[in-house]
């Protein structure tokens, strides 16, 4: 009534963000703008992957930084979504 519709009961749950996938392990950056970052992707054991790495397709690794890693589309780009090492434990 209205205009109004009702919702589909069989809509699927959304698929949780992407980044939820990725756990950082590691990094190793410098100066140079050239590093590394151990990633483990969809609970398998981590992997290292070189800034400008493909992750799967679609997503590479754009830069780390001191404690962060930064994944996006393209290398150039904008970043996706930043991943961060654990709070380290007092």
């Amino acid at each position: 009534l209205l205009g109004a519709v009702s919702a589909s009961p069989s809509m699927a749950p959304m698929a949780p963000a992407q980044a939820s996938r990725f756990v950082l392990t590691g990094v190793v950056s410098s100066a140079s703008q050239r590093g590394a970052a151990l990633i483990a992707v969809d609970g398998k054991p981590p992997k290292p992957y070189r800034v400008g790495a493909r992750i799967e397709d679609g997503l590479v690794l754009q830069a780390v930084a001191p404690r962060k890693a930064l994944l996006g589309p393209a290398l150039d780009g904008p970043a996706a979504f930043t991943l961060e090492l654990p709070a380290p434990k007092s």
